[in-house]
């Protein structure tokens, strides 16, 4: 995502940790990115510093492959060099990622399972707002599983097949469960039940770019 377009918003990523990198090698930089960081920079000068900016720092060699919102945490995997970078968007782009994610949602759904099929579109006059939409809307698939209900939220675990902005917390407000302290889809009490959004990047599978084993990647849900 782009820098929030939200007038009270003021960008303060966190420093500490400045960089956590999970693994290295000559092909791939695994780094588990703190929620409150931009995946790229944003538009203004203001939102140079981003996990791009921070991995190049000490990974000069290292490109982008894929983004995750800024408010959202968890394993991101970059490239170490061309080549890699190709392999990587390739497997991106035909869907052969399995990414698994954590998220906390205000209410309790009636089922311990199910799917969100809808597809989805930027809302121009709220960007970077996306919404449903079936005549225009690029197909979005979302699995979705209960791992703990508590008194007032649900702990999910959701795998995303599409790879649409703002798919899951755009999916999870469409079953009428909001993923709590969500500044753009939340309001209430389903906002203010966090300190932030609570989306998690739990795991990340792939091919490697040299070989082609199938290895994942894991990150801790930190809430």
């Amino acid at each position: 995502m782009t820098a929030p377009e939200i007038s009270t918003f003021v960008y303060k990523p966190p420093q500490q940790p400045y960089l956590s990198v999970l693994h290295c090698d000559k092909d791939l930089l695994v780094i588990d990115k703190p929620s409150g960081l931009l995946s790229v920079p944003g538009k203004a000068a203001e939102h140079s510093d981003c996990l791009e900016s921070r991995a190049r720092h000490s990974y000069p060699e290292a490109r982008i492959v894929h983004r995750l919102d800024m408010d959202t945490s968890g394993v991101m995997v970059l490239a170490m060099n061309a080549a890699a970078h190709r392999h990587l968007g390739l497997q991106f782009e035909r869907r052969k990622i399995r990414k698994t994610y954590v998220a906390d949602i205000w209410g309790h759904p009636e089922t311990d399972n199910g799917e969100v099929d809808l597809p989805l579109i930027c809302d121009w006059p709220n960007r970077p707002k996306q919404m449903v939409s079936f005549e225009h809307g690029k197909p979005a698939l979302t699995h979705w599983e209960v791992l703990e209900r508590g008194p007032r939220t649900t702990r999910v675990r959701l795998f995303p097949h599409t790879g649409r902005s703002h798919q899951l917390r755009v999916h999870m407000l469409s079953l009428g469960y909001p993923i709590i302290g969500d500044r753009f889809y939340a309001d209430g009490e389903a906002l203010a039940a966090s300190s932030r959004l609570a989306l998690h990047a739990e795991s990340l599978e792939f091919h490697r770019p040299t070989g082609g084993e199938r290895i994942t990647f894991h990150s801790k849900c930190p809430f």
